[in-house]
């Protein structure tokens, strides 16, 4: 018998109840699992012991992949085979419909509450007239802050980035450059934009007041009520930028002004497998992720478009997504309320904090997680497990597709 913790033994779907679902995965889950005791799990006799790649079959794993033996030895054939069907994520094209009304997206897109790319809508002149040279010149050397990181992964987990200020001219060469004469860190270095309110703390972001000039080439889709609409957020990205993955808990058109990015998606049922610090994933490289680190993220189903200049995404409201700027681009997202305006928090704006009842929600099992730890080992395992049963039967979904 050797003992696993519950953080080491994820991947065991009857261990980890609170891994199946999103439902609990939303709701302090991350307590709820340290609540629970170590395990004890029978090993097959014969079986190579944890963590694997040691231990006493070494030289029959030496054998198998033609090594000399040691205890390092691991069969080779085996690993790649394993490595590759866990990195192997059947991507899911997303639909692309052509010319969608505003009637239309109402009545037979909106509803199912799942990502779809819209094609051909009338967006202005924009995506004609937005070249570097007319973006340089046309908001001129106002002051933009902005994110600058030395690798194309930029994390906002781990801060992997600086920001900076730069006139809006200068950001732009800059940004459309692949090798910089000047520079902050290095000479291949990154840049971002996501534009921000006059104040940050109190004012939104909306591309008619930051820039209003780039305003009046834009006609943004208006298929929402004006009562909804929440901001407009102005970007621009240097070609390979990847953002992390994330969720917004507001529906948005991700409209693709210039250039080509390519968005991966995930489902909100997925969370649990998405390894959450707060509405972020700590899987920033989705296509070479670190299986021996995130090794329930190979469950995730994984949806993907290409956008091309002119392209709108719709991003329903918790849907994860990450996004590679395969060109340097422009883009503007704007996001509307799909809930009533009381359930958003007052003082978010940036549309990212959890609406008010859920996290009333966390709080309330965050007190119930503290209270279970007055309860013996065994007694405190017992009841955490009827919580998640509680909860997969009062709030879980049954109607995904």
């Amino acid at each position: 018998m050797e003992s696993l913790s519950l953080e080491t033994f994820k991947p065991h779907p009857d261990v980890f109840l609170c891994h199946r679902d999103p439902a609990v995965a939303g709701v302090g889950l991350g307590a709820l699992q340290r609540s629970l005791p170590t395990l004890t799990i029978p090993r097959p006799a014969g079986s190579w012991p944890w963590p694997r790649g040691r231990g006493r079959n070494a030289s029959a794993r030496a054998l198998l992949s033609g090594g000399s033996g040691g205890e390092d030895a691991v069969p080779a054939a085996m690993e790649q085979r394993q490595q590759r069907e866990q990195r192997e994520q059947r991507a899911v094209a997303l639909e692309r419909l052509d010319g969608v009304t505003r009637e239309s997206f109402l009545r037979d897109i909106y509803p199912r509450r799942k990502p779809v790319v819209l094609t051909g809508l009338e967006l202005g002149p924009c995506t004609t007239k937005w070249t570097i040279d007319y973006l340089s010149q046309a908001e001129g050397s106002k002051e933009v802050k902005i994110h600058v990181s030395a690798v194309p992964q930029m994390d906002f987990l781990s801060k992997n980035f600086v920001y900076r200020t730069l006139p809006f001219d200068a950001f732009v060469r800059r940004a459309a450059e692949v090798k910089h004469k000047e520079y902050f860190l290095t000479e291949d270095e990154k840049y971002y934009l996501r534009s921000v309110g006059e104040d940050v703390r109190k004012d939104i972001a909306d591309i008619r007041k930051q820039f209003p000039i780039l305003a009046e080439d834009v006609h943004i889709p208006e298929y929402f009520e004006k009562e909804q609409f929440f901001s407009s957020v102005f970007r621009i990205s240097s070609a390979g930028l990847q953002l992390w993955t994330h969720y917004d808990v507001m529906d948005n058109f991700l409209i693709q002004v210039t250039g080509r990015k390519r968005v991966v998606l995930y489902s909100p049922r997925d969370a649990p497998y998405l390894y959450l610090s707060g509405t972020k994933s700590e899987v920033l490289d989705v296509d070479n992720p670190d299986m021996e680190k995130y090794p329930l993220f190979v469950k995730a189903k994984r949806y993907q478009c290409v956008l091309e200049a002119g392209d709108v995404l719709f991003i329903p409201a918790l849907w994860f997504h990450n996004v590679i700027s395969e060109e340097f681009g422009v883009a503007l997202n704007v996001f509307w309320k799909h809930l009533p305006a009381e359930s958003y928090d007052k003082t978010d704006t940036y549309g990212n904090k959890d609406p008010m009842a859920a996290s009333r929600a966390i709080q309330i099992l965050d007190r119930a997680l503290k209270t279970l730890e007055e309860l013996p080992e065994e007694y405190r395992d017992f009841y955490a497990r009827r919580m998640v049963l509680r909860i997969q039967e009062k709030a879980y979904r049954n109607d995904y597709g």
